[in-house]
């Protein structure tokens, strides 16, 4: 079966459909949303279908956005029409069926079966193995800079249908949006649509290839790539050929402010940095992702909406927020970080349960009954003290008796209007077995 008719087999786009609509995400420039797509589809299958068919089928332009980095600046995305991102995902899930028989084995980027999980421990195989110098080279704006008759040239090694081909043309062509200007897109493969993802991949297997031939230890995770040496000198060595490939071969720039040759301890990779541990080399997550875990939670907990919103809303979104962190950073140690946070956020919640029982009658009546029920040995003089206390609600909070009433087992408590608060440390050591 030629790979078009493969495309446009009503199961690949039944499955395509699916894919989209699981994945929510906003409309293109359109309008037309996620949920109005499948009535749409439905109305004109055949029109679209018979255009691909004939390559009449001319993609819509992009809708730029952007989202902010972690050092401030921004990345732009582009996002397909929903129909467009169908069309995108139905064709990238047969090619990438073609490609898993021949991507790299060091090769993590949105694969299948693969995560970074997999690229972080394929990088402490060879530390440990005493590859001890690490490369990392960043692209200068890879997904922007693209060529695209290069990726045309590298696809047509695999990819033998020229109706296909001229469809992945046509998005790459298809221009972006911003502020209703429409501006022409020459180079790059725009970050938000489906089909993105595994042309980066194939741009990118080039490389990996090459680094394969040289014999080169490395890990790639889409444009994220880490190359590891036995010596310095050689580590500068693989750097300056590796880069003068890269701008040759791929026709693309090799950012020499960012990349660098490195002890393991100065590099960042995925939100990880390494270090030495009893001999051996592990990871645990950058200051910055550290940082960022503080900021997110902080935003959340500002008093001033917090104690609008009911608890359970409350407890329900930290919790979530908590746990996905950790499911990602689990693997690195970070047990003293986890002990440290999960007091600074239980402190966190107790002010704002004080600050919503308000009045101090309120806070005495409360703090009183639960001091009685869970046997605390608090007397109420202690108790109107911290209740009436001109304090400050942080201060107030920071005394023993709250601490010890509010204590973390009572928080963690699920009750029937709410979920019980999560405890880091406990959902961290579950996590990693201990």
């Amino acid at each position: 079966m030629e790979l078009m008719e493969e495309i446009l087999t009503r199961e690949n786009l039944n499955q395509a459909y699916k894919k989209v609509v699981a994945n929510k995400g906003a409309s293109g420039v359109d309008g037309v949303t996620v949920e109005e797509l499948g009535r749409y589809i439905k109305e004109n299958k055949e029109t679209i279908i018979n255009s691909l068919r004939n390559k009449t089928y001319f993609p819509e332009p992009v809708r730029r956005v952007y989202i902010p980095k972690a050092n401030g600046k921004q990345r732009a995305l582009g996002i397909p029409t929903a129909l467009d991102r169908t069309i995108q995902q139905a064709v990238a899930q047969p090619i990438s069926n073609i490609y898993e028989k021949v991507f790299s084995e060091y090769s993590y980027g949105f694969r299948p079966n693969r995560s970074c999980h997999d690229a972080i421990r394929q990088a402490l195989k060879y530390l440990n193995n005493g590859y001890e110098w690490v490369i990392d080279i960043d692209i200068e704006q890879f997904f922007d800079k693209v060529n695209h008759d290069k990726l045309i040239q590298i696809l047509r090694e695999q990819v033998n249908d020229k109706d296909v081909l001229n469809l992945i043309r046509k998005y790459l062509r298809a221009g972006v949006m911003e502020k209703g200007v429409i501006k022409a897109t020459k180079t790059g493969v725009p970050q938000g649509g489906p089909i993105s993802v595994i042309l980066s991949n194939v741009y990118l297997d080039k490389l990996d290839k090459e680094l394969e031939v040289r014999g080169l230890r490395f890990v790639r995770y889409a444009d994220d790539v880490l190359i590891f040496t036995k010596s310095e000198m050689a580590a500068n060595r693989v750097m300056t050929s590796i880069s003068s490939w890269i701008e040759r071969k791929l026709f693309l720039k090799v950012n020499a402010t960012k990349s660098k040759v490195c002890r393991p301890m100065r590099s960042k990779y995925l939100g990880f940095t390494f270090l030495k541990n009893g001999g051996q080399w592990k990871v645990k997550p950058t200051n910055e992702k550290k940082a960022k875990l503080y900021q997110a939670v902080r935003e959340y907990l500002k008093r001033g909406k917090a104690i609008a919103r009911p608890l359970a809303v409350t407890f329900k979104r930290v919790n979530q927020m908590v746990m996905g962190w950790i499911n990602y950073f689990h693997i690195g140690i970070m047990k003293e970080f986890i002990g440290k946070f999960g007091q600074w956020l239980r402190h966190k919640i107790r002010v704002i349960i004080i600050k919503q029982w308000k009045r101090p009658k309120t806070i005495f009546k409360n703090l009183s009954f639960l001091n009685r029920k869970f046997k605390n040995g608090f007397d109420e003089e202690s108790i109107f003290k911290v209740a009436n206390a001109r304090l400050g609600w942080y201060k107030r909070c920071s005394m023993n008796v709250v601490n010890y009433i509010l204590n973390p087992t009572l928080l963690e408590t699920k009750t029937k209007e709410r979920a019980g608060l999560l405890n880091p440390l406990n959902y961290y050591l579950r996590k990693v077995g201990i």
